[in-house]
């Protein structure tokens, strides 16, 4: 293993464990993938993050073969198929976070409530079709919710972001959880009002200039 190699797992470490020290996730419930050469790192199933070792992390070649003495997350389909299909992406951040879970449990989108829904790439965070655990057809789903965008959520599940880097990533990640507490709170007070697409639009293109995710798809 290359002192680059070793490095990047250990930011796959310390990823889980800052995901966890935020507050949107829970145990092992979440896991987390980088693009490595042309396949991903990612982290391995049921291992407490405080126990992982560089050495624990799974390499992952394009055709789901794992590579390591442990076996990858259950979710790696889903890491995989959104690392191949959007060169745009370099990292992906998996999580059960209390409101986008509550929220994708009754399968609902979070519309543009609020402008920072552009941070997830446009004028909506869509809640993807729900689909077992670990599963094709999860992945399939979560592509779709995706499509020309940096996050969604999984219906009954929990949420996922994206990232041209790890810290990207998680910083969406709890962006997106932000969001899910706000929308949630709001609509205690009645349904809130929602922002035009041509507002969206303004705002997206001012979130581009200011470096924020601009997906195309």
């Amino acid at each position: 293993m290359t002192a680059a190699e070793e490095a990047a797992r250990a930011a796959l470490i310390e990823t889980c464990l800052a995901m966890n020290a935020s507050g949107i996730n829970q145990g092992t419930s979440g896991n987390v993938s980088v693009r490595w050469g042309e396949g991903l790192l990612i982290t391995p199933s049921a291992l407490a993050y405080a126990a992982m070792t560089p050495a624990d992390i799974v390499y992952l070649v394009p055709n789901g073969t794992p590579q390591g003495a442990r076996p990858p997350s259950s979710e790696w389909r889903f890491h995989r198929d959104i690392l191949m299909a959007r060169p745009d992406v370099e990292a992906v951040v998996h999580c059960h976070s209390t409101f986008a879970t509550a929220l994708a449990c009754h399968a609902q989108d979070i519309p543009a409530f609020h402008y920072m829904v552009a941070v997830a790439g446009g004028t909506s965070i869509r809640c993807a079709d729900y689909a077992t655990f670990g599963g094709q057809e999860l992945s399939d789903a979560a592509l779709v919710a995706l499509r020309g965008r940096m996050a969604c959520l999984l219906g009954q599940h929990g949420q996922i972001s994206l990232g041209a880097s790890l810290d990207k990533a998680l910083w969406l990640a709890v962006e997106v959880e932000t969001l899910a507490k706000m929308y949630v709170h709001s609509r205690a007070l009645g349904t809130p009002p929602v922002l035009s697409d041509d507002e969206m639009t303004r705002v997206l293109a001012k979130m581009g200039r200011l470096g924020y995710a601009d997906p195309e798809g």
